[in-house]
């Protein structure tokens, strides 16, 4: 998440150094609000993923970082045929080796295929995006990473279901490369959207609403079922605590 992914991490990384996990990371979602407001989107998009996707479904996963809402995908829909992309090549073939079945690419996706630069967060690598975000007293690196659009990689003869994008404000450019997906498809978006990532692309939520709603003909609601949301009441959660909407028929 884009908000709470650093302190998460360093939490994390103290409570298994001192083998108390569990209980130092309950300890944190009671005093933080956004470490709340995370584990409450997690627990929301579980329950949309159980209650929505058939046994059969095929998925896309946008950034699919360590796996945990592909492994969510693998066992509610066994049947289904996924795609998963990781533009960072150690979890992409850690993400190989977990999940066999799944067609797994080492690639950034967005509007044009080609190549781009790449900004690894080595210390919080879920941070790791296509913009420089500048995280103050983070280590990063940059890298080469290809770039797709899932017009290009998504089998038409495979229609999708659920379509799940967590890029870190590059949002826009995915869905403007599947265009043809959405349109054809019209699958359930899940996707993550506020300060601190768009912006950094230039990108405003009238713009990503302008595209799911007025060019696709979705409606977006936010995580908790508020909705559908209007492009104004939308670009006013820009800046809100919550920053995972679903887009649906």
């Amino acid at each position: 998440m884009a908000f709470s992914g650093t302190v998460q991490s360093r939490v994390a990384t103290v409570a298994d150094r001192f083998g108390a996990t569990p209980a130092l990371r309950a300890a944190y979602r009671r005093v933080s609000p956004l470490a709340r407001r995370n584990a409450r989107d997690d627990a929301h998009l579980r329950l949309l993923l159980a209650h929505g996707l058939a046994h059969d479904a095929n998925a896309v996963d946008v950034g699919a970082h360590g796996g945990d809402v592909l492994a969510d995908l693998v066992r509610l829909a066994p049947a289904g045929h996924h795609v998963a992309f990781e533009p960072l090549p150690d979890q992409a073939a850690a993400l190989r080796e977990r999940f066999p079945g799944v067609d797994v690419h080492q690639a950034a996706v967005g509007a044009q295929a080609g190549a781009a630069t790449f900004t690894r967060v080595v210390s919080n690598p879920q941070l790791s995006g296509l913009r420089d975000r500048g995280f103050a007293g983070e280590e990063t690196e940059q890298l080469e990473v290809p770039v797709l659009r899932l017009d290009d990689v998504c089998d038409p003869d495979r229609p999708v279901s659920l379509l799940k994008i967590d890029v870190e404000g590059a949002e826009l450019g995915v869905l403007e490369g599947g265009l043809e997906l959405l349109h054809r498809d019209r699958p359930t978006v899940v996707f993550e959207h506020g300060v601190g990532g768009a912006d950094h692309f230039g990108v405003t939520s009238e713009q990503v609403h302008d595209l799911l709603v007025g060019e696709v003909g979705l409606r977006i609601f936010d995580i908790d079922g508020e909705g559908p949301l209007s492009r104004q009441a939308f670009a006013a959660r820009f800046r809100a605590p919550i920053w995972f909407f679903v887009a649906h028929r």
